[in-house]
């Protein structure tokens, strides 16, 4: 297994520390601990992908479990969130939806013999939602504002608390566009599963 295939798989079982800590009600540490770490398994996607690019590693696993890696880390982050109360449910089942069905498209491409690797349009809804997420939980959290003056940290709180519904109605609208991209460019796969 190369470099690439093990950072992506570390962005895996970052995703139960993730969910520990962001699990943690009541405690002063444990949403900054999971943004930390959220922000942390987030960033190895770039990373894992410029490797694999750089050293000519790219592989059929890396196409497949590289973007299933980032589904897995985003819905754990979107369900947490709807716990706490910061996004609405039913945004959170369209984004949920939408990566079930282009995964279920990627099952069938792939029992063809054919790999559907992540296209503009999936890594832009990928960098949406990752924003979107990590200014969430910077809304749901306000500990690391905290190095801030009072005046300056009130300022930053509304600027965080007016960009987070903008960031996840942005993420929402590119990955609706983005799963209606996948499916409309490899329509050959469904009609040939029929």
């Amino acid at each position: 297994m190369n470099l690439a295939n093990k950072i992506t798989i570390a962005r895996v079982f970052l995703i139960p520390v993730f969910l520990i800590f962001i699990s943690i009600k009541g405690i002063s540490f444990g949403v900054p601990i999971a943004t930390i770490v959220f922000i942390i398994a987030a960033s190895t996607d770039k990373l894992d992908g410029y490797i694999a690019r750089s050293r000519n590693q790219i592989t059929n696993f890396g196409k497949f479990m590289d973007p299933l890696a980032d589904k897995l880390l985003v819905t754990a982050a979107l369900v947490s969130l709807v716990e706490y109360k910061m996004l609405p449910a039913w945004i959170v089942i369209i984004i949920i939806a939408r990566e079930f069905a282009v995964t279920g498209l990627r099952v069938l491409a792939m029992a063809n013999g054919r790999i559907i690797a992540a296209s503009k349009w999936g890594k832009l809804k990928t960098t949406t939602q990752i924003a979107a997420i990590i200014i969430a939980l910077l809304n749901l959290d306000h500990t690391f504002i905290s190095v801030f003056s009072s005046s300056e940290a009130k300022i930053f709180n509304n600027f965080i608390g007016t960009l987070a519904p903008i960031a996840i109605y942005a993420a929402l609208i590119a990955t609706i566009i983005s799963g209606i991209d996948y499916f409309l460019k490899n329509r050959d796969v469904v009609k040939s599963n029929e």
